[in-house]
C-alpha cells in the first residue's frame, strides 16, 4: 500500500472518529441541557433540607432520598471496594492459574448483567428472608453493580506498574504483600481511584435494582435494615405521577443527581492527570 493511499484512508477514519465523537456528544449536551434548563427553575433551599409533601401538595424536598443516596452509596463502596481491588489483585498479582482465568471470566459476564436481574437475585437471598425491603440489600445489590467495574480498572492500573519496580522491593527483602500493599498499589493508585469514582458514579444512578431491595421512603431513615429512599426512586416516582409539582421535583433532583456525578468523573480526572504527571 502506497504512502498516499495510507494516508487518504487515514484521513478517512480521523473523519468518521470525528463525526461519531460530535453525535454522541450532540446527545450528551442535548440530555444535560435539557434537564439543566427544566430542573434549574425548582432548585431552592427547601428541596435540600425539607421532606417530600403528600401527593398533592405543592411544596417540600427530597432531604430523606439524599441522605439515603449517601448511605445506599458508602455502604456499597464499603462493601464493594475492597472485594474488588482483591479479586484484581489475587489476578494480577498471585496468577493463580485457572482459578484466575475464572475469576476474570466470571467478572466480565458479570459486567453485562442487567441491574435488574441483580435486583431480584438480592430481593431473593435477602430481602424474602429479612420480610423486609432495607438500606442493607439496596446497598449490596449496588455492591454487586460495583464490583467488576471496580476490579477491571484495578487490574488494568495493575499491569501497567512496569515489573522492575516489583523486582526492585524484592530485591531490598520486601515481602511479596508489602511490596503489593506499599509499592504496586500506590504505583497504581491513579487508575484505581479513577475506577473506583466511575463505579460510584455509576451505582448512584441506579434505579431498578433499588426497586426491589431498598424500595424507598418518604422520612428520614438512616437505618440500614428499614427502607431507605433513594434520588433514582423518587426521580421514578415523581417523574410518573400525575401532579405537576412532583414532575418539576423530578427534574430538579435529576439535575442534582446529574451534578454529583459530574463532580464525581470531574474530580477522578483531574487526580488521575495529576497523579499521572508525579
Amino acid at each position: 500500500m502506497s504512502y498516499k493511499t495510507r494516508k487518504i484512508i487515514n484521513r478517512i477514519m480521523l473523519t468518521i472518529s470525528v463525526i461519531t465523537f460530535l453525535i454522541g456528544s450532540l446527545f450528551l449536551f442535548w440530555i444535560l441541557g435539557d434537564v439543566f434548563l427544566k430542573g434549574i427553575r425548582y432548585i431552592n433551599f427547601s428541596l435540600f433540607v425539607e421532606l417530600p409533601k403528600p401527593p398533592g401538595v405543592p411544596g417540600g424536598g427530597v432531604a430523606n432520598a439524599i441522605v439515603g443516596t449517601l448511605i445506599l452509596t458508602i455502604v456499597a463502596s464499603l462493601i464493594g471496594v475492597p472485594i474488588g481491588m482483591m479479586i484484581a489483585i489475587a489476578i494480577t498479582e498471585y496468577h493463580l492459574g485457572r482459578l484466575a482465568w475464572w475469576a476474570k471470566f466470571l467478572t466480565e459476564v458479570l459486567t453485562s448483567f442487567p441491574t435488574l436481574i441483580i435486583g431480584v437475585f438480592v430481593y431473593t437471598i435477602i430481602v424474602i428472608p429479612m420480610r423486609t425491603f432495607s438500606a442493607l440489600a439496596g446497598s449490596i445489590a449496588l455492591s454487586i453493580i460495583m464490583l467488576p467495574v471496580i476490579a477491571k480498572s484495578t487490574e488494568e492500573s495493575l499491569k501497567m506498574v512496569p515489573i522492575s519496580v516489583r523486582e526492585a522491593a524484592y530485591a531490598l527483602g520486601v515481602p511479596k504483600w508489602k511490596t503489593i500493599l506499599r509499592v504496586v498499589i500506590p504505583s497504581a493508585s491513579s487508575g484505581i481511584v479513577t475506577g473506583i469514582m466511575i463505579a460510584v458514579a455509576r451505582v448512584m444512578g441506579e434505579t431498578a435494582p433499588l426497586l426491589f431491595t431498598s424500595f424507598n421512603n418518604v422520612f428520614w431513615s438512616l437505618s440500614l435494615t428499614k427502607p431507605i429512599g433513594s434520588l433514582t426512586v423518587t426521580i421514578f416516582n415523581y417523574a410518573t405521577s400525575p401532579y405537576d409539582d412532583w414532575r418539576n421535583k423530578a427534574f430538579a433532583s435529576a439535575l442534582v443527581l446529574v451534578t454529583i456525578i459530574l463532580i464525581l468523573n470531574i474530580v477522578a480526572r483531574i487526580y488521575a492527570s495529576k497523579k499521572g504527571k508525579r
